[in-house]
């Protein structure tokens, strides 16, 4: 008996599952268990994916569906592994408590470089590992180092063809070959979807605009992200749009949306703010949106790739800059986003949809940002990340890297050709270490 247990978050995921389910992605199964994990950091207070409008759509592709958080509770998802030694008494546990008995198990996982999907992973210890990706983090280096014994065991990485042509990053020190999930087939998914949510209001042709909680991850304050969403909504109007429907993220508190109604009632825009969460992608298909914007939202390149929308970014400029450390996972995301698609200020290229990049330059530079970010797990990836800063590094690429981190890595263009030979150099290391300790006692 074989038993597949795929593991979810979000209903943008559940629907890339059953979209590889129904291309026979995976192979077949006695049983099949989604199992269901709320991520979010109160998730007594936020709808899991089963409770998602839309999730019944989905729901048939799987025998049974059972919650993560209630097996592990009162533990949180993202906090939670279990220790070496109590790795067999998981195991039994859970096989005695999901009725697996004895049988083969084959596990589907999202972000496998942290938890929860680390943690079922590691419980599960002779399972193969498919991860599949989401969102454009697929595209860069994976986060964290991961221990062979669960990295070895990743058989492949499926994703969406969200920007034709680039490649995924993650995972391929492991040797994973990445497999795509049609696009026609996820899109013939997302139509199952379409009517859901029957209390959305009837808008057709606005520009949408994305929120993304970027201060639950500490990237933005609340202040900062709020402000953001005034600045999409006054690059729309100069734009000519005049009806404009603001998504905020499911997680954002309510009070979010107050600074943008004001604004827009000083501007004399209609401003509709969705209160049901509903993916962008259902959005689509019922309001057709003349204009998408947002930060670095995934959901920008599904409404560019997938349904030939007009996208424009705003705001990715300052976040290159603050995103910290520079090996933040989401450097890649913000990085693909502000290199392709046009900045919402420049009227004209957002009119002519007028990509900022091609895929063979865009290739370059995630090899060269993804080597920066995790020199030590990509080490073959610094003849590449060498040859693209000898070459392409120029005023308008800079702000994809750092200069003290290029000069840590002992890479071109972190100090002037003469002195290339600094950051080599242990002792020139050694005096610099001791002058800044001398600098700091004093100064105490």
């Amino acid at each position: 008996m074989t038993t597949q247990i795929f593991m979810a978050s979000t209903l943008y995921g559940t629907a890339t599952l059953a979209a590889a389910l129904d291309t026979d992605a995976f192979g077949p199964a006695d049983r099949r268990i989604l199992l269901v994990s709320n991520n979010a950091a109160t998730p007594e207070t936020t709808s899991a994916v089963d409770a998602m409008p839309g999730f019944e759509r989905l729901r048939g592709r799987f025998d049974d569906v059972i919650s993560w958080n209630g097996t592990i509770s009162p533990f949180h998802p993202g906090g939670w592994a279990p220790r070496p030694d109590d790795v067999p008494l998981w195991e039994r546990y859970l096989r005695l408590a999901w009725h697996l008995g004895d049988d083969d198990v084959e596990l589907a996982v999202e972000s496998i470089q942290v938890n929860p999907a680390l943690g079922v992973s590691q419980i599960f210890t002779g399972a193969p590992v498919t991860v599949y990706a989401d969102g454009l983090m697929s595209y860069g280096p994976t986060r964290n180092k991961i221990d062979p014994l669960v990295g070895t065991r990743v058989t492949r990485l499926l994703h969406l063809d969200l920007v034709p042509g680039l490649t995924p990053l993650l995972l391929t020190e492991f040797g994973v070959e990445p497999q795509i999930v049609p696009t026609d087939a996820f899109v013939k998914v997302l139509a199952e979807l379409v009517d859901t949510g029957d209390e959305l209001p009837s808008v057709d042709e606005p520009a949408l605009l994305l929120g993304q909680y970027l201060s639950a991850l500490e990237i933005l304050t609340a202040q900062e992200e709020e402000e953001l969403h005034v600045r999409m909504l006054r690059g729309a109007l100069a734009l000519g749009h005049t009806r404009v429907v603001f998504k905020p993220h499911p997680s954002a508190p309510a009070r979010w949306s107050r600074m943008l109604e004001k604004e827009a009632e000083k501007l004399g825009a209609d401003l509709t703010v969705l209160d049901t969460p509903v993916l962008a992608e259902v959005l689509y298909q019922r309001m057709r949106p003349a204009l998408v914007v947002g930060c670095f939202s995934t959901a920008l390149l599904t409404a560019s790739a997938l349904y030939g929308l007009p996208v424009a970014r705003v705001g990715t400029g300052p976040l290159l800059d603050r995103l910290t450390p520079y090996e933040n996972s989401n450097r890649v995301p913000v990085t693909i986003v502000d290199a392709l698609l046009p900045d919402l200020a420049d009227g004209a290229a957002v009119t002519a949809q007028r990509p900022g990049m091609d895929v063979a330059d865009l290739t370059g530079l995630l090899k060269a940002v993804g080597f920066a970010m995790q020199s030590k797990i990509y080490p073959d990836l610094r003849p590449a990340a060498e040859n693209y800063l000898t070459n392409r590094l120029t005023d308008d690429t800079w702000r994809y890297f750092k200069r003290k981190r290029l000069t840590s890595l002992a890479l071109p263009g972190a100090v002037p050709a003469q002195l290339a030979f600094i950051p080599r150099n242990a002792t020139v290391r050694r005096v610099a270490r001791r002058a800044r300790s001398l600098k700091r006692a004093v100064g105490r």
